[in-house]
């Protein structure tokens, strides 16, 4: 019985980081893919202590995501848009970014808006959200 594409699927991975949250690590409706926010935790050891510095928590959460995406049968190339939560951004925000684009080709960059806040789970620098897209 096939499911019906415009009822949402929600999508629990055991290879993804453990959610620090009650939420699902994606919700899929009509193709449409809304990642939930990734933290720098590590996937094989929920409990060990999140990277130093932003690159590597930046590395670390863009790395759960293409987890997340690889699950889903996706990669980076069907992101269309991400929403970065950083705790310092005057400190971090041109570090992030230069971690950050080289994720993707220069002609692919995915529309964004970055924001800055005053805390984050388990103390992260960012967190990083994402809406992708089946082909049709």
């Amino acid at each position: 019985m096939a499911t019906d594409p415009k009822e949402p699927i929600f999508h629990f991975f055991d290879n993804a980081a453990v959610p620090v949250a009650p939420f699902s690590h994606a919700v899929e409706c009509d193709g449409w893919i809304q990642l939930t926010g990734q933290m720098p935790t590590d996937p094989n050891d929920d409990g060990a202590p999140l990277p130093d510095g932003i690159e590597a928590q930046t590395r670390r959460v863009m790395e759960n995501l293409k987890i997340v995406l690889a699950e889903l049968g996706l990669d980076l190339s069907h992101v269309l848009s991400c929403r970065i939560y950083l705790t310092h951004f005057e400190r971090d925000y041109d570090r992030m970014n230069a971690l950050y684009k080289s994720y993707f080709p220069a002609d692919r960059l995915p529309a964004r808006t970055t924001v800055g806040v005053t805390g984050l789970a388990r103390g992260a620098l960012v967190e990083i959200d994402m809406v992708a897209k089946r082909p049709s």
